[in-house]
């Protein structure tokens, strides 16, 4: 195996730093929405505005989760490049390798709100349809 250097972990940076942006935004995005979706709900109670909420309940949560692993991961990368900073070379791949697995557990749960968020415009055509 090659030694792992001080590049490896910091490749990551950028991909991680745009990928927390990018949960970061759709955060924002979902706490407009709520804003609005209380409104909603306050004028009239629908079923549509009350399953609305539900999945947004759920997909908040799934944000939060994604955030947190995000941001372990860039935690986690950047402890990795301390240890190789300090020549403490074998706990720095393993550090790394961690970093890497929040990475992509990130990823699959950011898939799953995706498809969380389908589901939330499904209700809103099938709504449509309706009328």
């Amino acid at each position: 195996m090659e030694e792992l250097t001080l590049t490896t972990p910091t490749l990551l940076f950028s991909a991680v730093s745009l990928i927390l942006l990018a949960y970061t935004n759709r955060f924002l995005s979902y706490a407009q929405l709520v804003r609005v979706l209380k409104e909603q709900y306050l004028q009239n109670h629908s079923e549509v505005t009350a399953a609305q909420i539900a999945n947004l309940r759920l997909r908040l949560y799934l944000t939060r989760s994604m955030q947190v692993l995000g941001i372990s991961s860039l935690f986690f990368c950047v402890v990795s490049m301390f240890l190789i900073y300090i020549k403490i070379y074998t706990p720095a791949v393993y550090v790394f390798g961690l970093a890497l697995l929040l990475l992509i557990a990130s990823l699959g749960v950011s898939i799953w709100e995706i498809q969380i968020s389908v589901k939330a415009l499904e209700i809103h055509l099938k709504d449509m349809e309706k009328r």
